[in-house]
């Protein structure tokens, strides 16, 4: 029976590498990589010379019985994904299922992990935590998986690309609030390692225009949200604060009511209603500036 090792690398810095790894790195008959360019720099980096096999979602099935067929031999073969610990957002899992299933041994190798790092430099309650991955890419999608944490009491961590960042965070403060705190990590390990810290409506306005780098977001979870449940709706008072906040974003009312939906007991058809009638007060308050500066006849 042959053995599967599934090797964590570096998330940015190529010096942050177990001495096991590059040991199984270099011994391996054969190492499956997502990105064979970039496992290539690394291994260079450390003077290994192994062949490095193309893996990622699209050619995953026929990767898998390429290598049962070398783990039937016997041989010892390596999986790593472009950055950190293999399988976490990453393709592989079929292959570790079907290596398991079919009876051969499957060995971690830890190393560096964007969840673990961004987290111990967030400076936020994070313990519990629930990671999510990357998000939706559409906005309802995202808006509903997030409400769906709302009133949970641990942290949430995401992975998110630069130029999405922006978005997700103003959903977040449309969905937690404003006052919630949590912490964008880009680059970590990097020579522009960065981590900003602070209630979510800062970091939205921070980012609005996308962020340089991969982005690891973490948003604190609520307090004493364990005594809550996913039944517990904002009331009237919120409802009207956050439509008043999300019209002065610029946001649709069909979008409003969106966002709103999933975490209010009112239908749809009300909040959009509602939403109409808060952007027509917004431009009456606006015209209504506009007439008072006018200069005199």
């Amino acid at each position: 029976m042959g053995t599967l090792q599934v090797v964590a690398t570096p998330i940015g810095n190529l010096e942050d590498i177990t001495l096991r790894a590059l040991r199984i790195l270099a011994e391996a008959d054969c190492v499956f990589a997502e990105d064979t360019r970039r496992t290539r720099i690394l291994l260079d980096h450390h003077g290994i010379t192994n062949r490095v096999i193309s893996l990622h979602s699209r050619n995953e099935e026929g990767r898998i019985a390429e290598a049962l067929e070398r783990l039937g031999r016997g041989e010892k073969l390596a999986v790593v994904s472009d950055a950190g610990t293999p399988l976490i957002s990453d393709p592989g899992a079929h292959l570790v299922a079907a290596v398991a299933e079919a009876g051969h041994r499957v060995e971690p190798i830890p190393g560096p992990s964007a969840v673990l790092a961004a987290l111990s430099i967030s400076g936020l309650r994070a313990h519990p935590f629930t990671f999510l991955g990357f998000l939706p890419r559409r906005g309802g999608g995202r808006r509903r998986l997030l409400a769906a944490h709302r009133d949970r009491s641990e942290a949430l961590v995401v992975f998110e690309s630069p130029h999405r960042v922006g978005e997700t965070l103003k959903d977040c403060v449309a969905v937690f609030g404003g006052e919630r705190r949590a912490c964008v990590a880009r680059e970590m390990t990097k020579v522009h390692e960065e981590a900003v810290r602070g209630p979510l409506e800062d970091l939205a306005a921070r980012f609005a225009e996308g962020a340089r780098g991969e982005v690891t977001l973490i948003v604190e979870g609520g307090e004493g949200a364990d005594s809550f449940t996913a039944e517990s709706p904002l009331d009237e008072a919120e409802i009207a604060r956050r439509l008043t906040d999300l019209t002065r974003e610029g946001r649709r009312p069909r979008e409003i009511a969106a966002i709103l939906a999933p975490l209010s007991a009112l239908p749809r058809r009300e909040l959009y209603a509602r939403a109409v009638q808060a952007r027509d007060a917004e431009r009456s308050t606006e015209n209504s500036d506009e007439d008072s500066e006018a200069p005199p006849a």
